[in-house]
């Protein structure tokens, strides 16, 4: 069984003990319960619930685990015959999500 969620406007698919990295919830606190309810897809065996747009009283249930930074990735700008360089990094911040139940 498996669920299509959204989170922080982005999809993802959960399996119940599956770890999500998912961008940085601010208000959660590690160890913290989450409940998302926009779930557009569920699937049971071989049944098959779509949403329009969500699937009615659908909801993914998962605790915080952690959060963190990724690895630096580096933004490189130039102009050819100009002389304009410009090197850039950033550390984009993530939550680890831990699935525990997927309620349909």
């Amino acid at each position: 069984m498996y669920a299509i969620v959204e989170i922080s406007g982005f999809q993802f698919k959960a399996e119940k003990n599956a770890v999500l990295r998912v961008p940085l919830l601010n208000t959660a606190v590690a160890g913290q319960a989450l409940e998302f309810d926009k779930v557009l897809l569920v699937r049971k065996d071989e049944e098959i619930m779509i949403g329009t747009p969500v699937v009615e009283g659908a909801k993914v249930l998962a605790n915080v685990v952690e959060h963190g930074k990724g690895k630096k990735l580096v933004i490189f700008h130039a102009k050819k015959r100009k002389g304009y360089r410009v090197k850039k990094g950033y550390r984009e911040s993530y939550t680890n999500i831990l699935v525990t139940d997927i309620q349909a």
